[in-house]
């Protein structure tokens, strides 16, 4: 029961092979506006109810379609996760059925990060990653919070582990 209300992402690490999490990115709170806005449009509805008349059941039926699916879409946003390790990134998403994209460190060739105008207001951005594969299970990770920050850390644990040469004053090292 407990897989239904967390992801349980320790259960994807290879740890025989030492991989660690570095960060578990949770979805920005930006992610679940529209299903609180839903929330409060079937509260409004509720509300309603004494005033409709006899016609209570349709703000009845209607409120609890719009209430079950807001939570609905809240649990699965919080059941979204975005995973660095010091070996891959991951996404692992989905309620009843749970799928999990993979992206080894050294086949990430490049992450754009875009920023829309309420995402640099309120702290978020999305990632697209770009990697050698024609078809990608991981691609784009929405409402990612402190971007650029993550963006860093993806970017420091790809030189780590040497999957890039090092540039340092502007000459490269070779192997």
């Amino acid at each position: 029961m407990y897989r239904f209300i967390h992801p349980d992402v320790e259960q994807h690490l290879i740890s025989d092979e030492g991989e660690e999490i570095i960060d578990e990115v949770h979805k920005h709170p930006m992610a679940f506006a529209g299903a609180l806005a839903g929330l409060l449009g079937s509260m409004l509805l509720f509300v309603a109810m004494p005033f409709a008349g006899n016609f209570w059941l349709l703000p009845l039926a209607v409120g609890l379609v719009v209430f079950v699916r807001s939570v609905w879409a809240i649990h699965e946003a919080h059941m979204d996760r975005f995973v660095i390790t010091n070996m891959r990134v991951f996404r692992v998403h989905g309620i009843v059925s749970q799928q999990t994209a993979t992206m080894p460190m050294q086949r990430i060739l490049d992450i754009t990060v875009n920023k829309p105008v309420l995402g640099q207001i309120f702290g978020y951005g999305h990632f697209v990653f770009e990697s050698a594969a024609q078809d990608q299970g991981l691609r784009d990770i929405r409402f990612v919070a402190r971007p650029d920050e993550r963006d860093l850390t993806i970017q420091r644990v790809i030189q780590r582990s040497g999957a890039r040469q090092r540039v340092r004053r502007g000459y490269e090292e070779g192997p």
